[in-house]
């Protein structure tokens, strides 16, 4: 922390504690919400409906998925309030603004952006990121040949896209189309003149 002069320290001193402060308050529960956390409680409890088997399939669907988000998000950030302690701890000791990979001094700019981080650039651990692909992917076949938008155009077939194009010369339900006289109905009379 040598590196670092003392108004810098401060400034990050006052950065950390503004985000332990933000994470405290996210964690905080608010009035009218239960005390136990999103992993406690089961996803009918959480949503406080009756039964999982909801109306409609699709609901319980964006409760999983907004669960499955919140409960990612909360781990995310209960990390980095590990870090900020970390961080904390380090500034008592000394060794902050040292990566703890290879001891040298972390620059300024780098612990502006993320204060709480112990690694310089080189030395920051890889995230736990998947490479895992969708299993899907291994039983999905490649299209046919001319797959794509132009494929039903190019052999002559019958296209939704286009269905307006073939039936908008009939007219509407309160097109000028529609008012013609019974019996002088020129589609029906073409030629017969």
């Amino acid at each position: 922390m040598s590196h670092l002069s003392e108004k810098q320290k401060e400034t990050l001193k006052a950065r950390l504690q503004e985000e332990k402060e933000r994470l405290e308050q996210h964690f905080r529960p608010q009035e009218g919400d239960q005390d136990e956390r999103l992993s406690d409680e089961s996803l009918r409890e959480s949503t406080g409906e009756l039964s999982s088997a909801d109306n409609h399939p699709g609901d319980i669907g964006t409760e999983t998925f907004e669960r499955s988000r919140d409960l990612a998000i909360d781990e995310s950030l209960t990390q980095e309030q590990d870090d900020i302690e970390n961080a904390f701890e380090r500034m008592e000791k000394g060794t902050y603004g040292t990566c703890a990979e290879c001891g040298q001094d972390i620059p300024y700019e780098r612990l502006e952006a993320i204060p709480y981080t112990a690694y310089c650039v080189e030395h920051t651990p890889e995230q736990n990121r998947s490479d895992r692909r969708p299993a899907e992917e291994e039983v999905i076949t490649t299209p046919p040949g001319g797959a794509g938008i132009h494929r039903q155009q190019a052999e002559g077939k019958f296209d939704d896209a286009g269905a307006w194009d073939s039936v908008e010369q009939y007219g509407t339900a309160t097109s000028p189309a529609m008012d013609v006289e019974p019996g002088e109905d020129d589609y029906h009379n073409e030629g017969k003149a």
